[in-house]
C-alpha cells in the first residue's frame, strides 16, 4: 500500500484506519516501514470509541436511569476524546512525522483512562471499549519505547 493511500484514508475518518497487507510498503518512494499491526489497533480503538460514545449519548437520551447519566456523560466525553487521539497518533505515523512519538504518548494516556471509564459503564460494548482501548494503550507504550531505543 503506498503511503498517499495511508494517508487518505486516515483523512476519512476511523474506518479508513483499518488497512491490511505486509508491513512493508513495495514503492520504492516509500522507505520507511509502517507497524501495520499498530496501526489496525489504533483504528479498532477509534472505532469501538465511537461506537460506545454512540451507546452513551442512547442511554443519555432515555427517560430514567438518573443514578447512570454522570457515568454515562464521563464515558461519552472520554471515548469521543479518545477517537480524536487515535485518529492524530494514527495520522502521524502514516506519514512518519517525526512528532508521531508524542502523539503516541498522549494516545497511551488517553486509551488509559478511557478504558478505565468505559470499565464502569454497563454494556458489552462499554466493556469492548475498556478492551480494546487497553489494547491500543499497550500497542503506543510499545511504540513509544521502541522508539526511544
Amino acid at each position: 500500500m503506498k503511503r498517499r493511500e495511508l494517508l487518505a484514508m486516515t483523512g476519512v475518518g476511523a474506518a479508513g484506519l483499518l488497512v491490511g497487507g505486509s508491513a512493508r510498503s513495495a514503492d520504492a518512494d516509500d522507505a520507511h516501514e509502517v507497524d501495520r499491526e499498530h496501526l489496525k489497533k489504533i483504528g479498532e480503538c477509534a472505532i469501538v470509541c465511537n461506537m460506545a460514545a454512540h451507546h452513551c449519548l442512547e442511554m443519555l437520551k432515555k427517560e430514567g436511569g438518573a443514578e447512570h447519566r454522570a457515568t454515562h456523560a464521563k464515558s461519552h466525553e472520554m471515548t469521543m476524546d479518545c477517537q480524536t487521539f487515535c485518529v492524530q497518533a494514527a495520522t502521524l505515523m502514516a506519514r512518519h512525522s517525526p512528532l508521531a512519538k508524542y502523539a503516541h504518548q498522549a494516545c497511551a494516556d488517553a486509551c488509559r483512562d478511557c478504558a478505565a471509564a468505559c470499565e464502569k459503564g454497563e454494556g458489552e460494548i462499554m466493556k469492548k471499549c475498556a478492551e480494546v482501548c487497553r489494547a491500543c494503550e499497550e500497542a503506543c507504550r510499545a511504540c513509544c519505547s521502541a522508539k526511544k531505543a
